[in-house]
């Protein structure tokens, strides 16, 4: 079934039920995640907030298959994820999910197509596909006319839509973005958010992403809150909306 926001709400891409983290602090046991249950549609475009130290970044960490939790279970395309031996979770990160983070990391000494490709011809494609498939990705954000530049020769926004172009090279299921707008002034920052989202559902990609800047959350499907280690529905900001 597909929604009036254009992902479909019949088989998530992934599920989280019941998730626990905990972490050890002196003689301490911070309890970070608490039962988190979650959903995420392919093509759905979902926000997580919070304050600083509310866990967002382990809730991520458990979505991307980096961590394991300390209970609960995590489902990936219909698979027990935590049943997956070592190897199978790190081809599932490599071959199906997508990570962007606050730092774009690219490679200097590559122009941004390279940058892109790179992913796809680790993983065996031949130079010649993996630069059309990086090509189209780097038209698709809006920087057809920069696609030959080194990140050297780009702005911030810039080289962050070559990182998020990048992550999206192997069409993976779900993107994982951690304040990827952290660095970016204002205007910058919704350039980058309304291409990332145009993309989602072009590609029929899962986003999650966290960030600080409630602005943003209005170009999300549906935003959740993380609030003493509990998720919780919260009304998307509109465009226009006062702070």
């Amino acid at each position: 079934m597909m929604t009036e926001a254009g992902f479909d709400r019949g088989k998530p891409v992934l599920s989280l039920r019941g998730v626990e983290r905990h972490y050890k602090s002196g003689e301490r046991m911070l309890n970070v995640l608490r039962g988190v249950d979650l959903d995420l549609f392919p093509g759905e475009m979902a926000g997580l907030i919070g304050p600083s130290g509310s866990g967002k970044s382990s809730l991520l960490h458990v979505a991307g298959l980096l961590e394991k939790p300390d209970a609960g279970a995590v489902t990936f395309s219909g698979q027990d994820a935590l049943a997956m031996s070592d190897k199978a979770r790190t081809m599932v990160r490599r071959l199906e999910l997508g990570f962007v983070y606050q730092f774009h990391h690219l490679l200097p000494e590559l122009n941004a197509v390279d940058n892109v490709a790179a992913p796809l011809m680790i993983n065996g494609q031949s130079r010649a596909r993996a630069r059309k498939r990086a090509q189209e990705l780097l038209h698709m954000m809006g920087l057809k006319e920069r696609d030959h530049h080194r990140p050297g020769q780009l702005s911030g926004g810039e080289q962050q839509r070559v990182a998020i172009a990048r992550s999206l090279a192997n069409k993976p299921k779900i993107l994982i973005a951690d304040e990827p707008t952290g660095n970016l002034d204002p205007t910058t920052s919704r350039v980058v958010f309304q291409n990332l989202f145009d993309i989602a559902k072009q590609e029929g990609v899962a986003v999650l992403v966290a960030t600080h800047n409630v602005e943003l959350t209005s170009y999300m499907d549906r935003v959740l809150s993380l609030q003493e280690g509990r998720l919780a529905p919260v009304a998307p900001r509109q465009p226009g909306d006062s702070a």
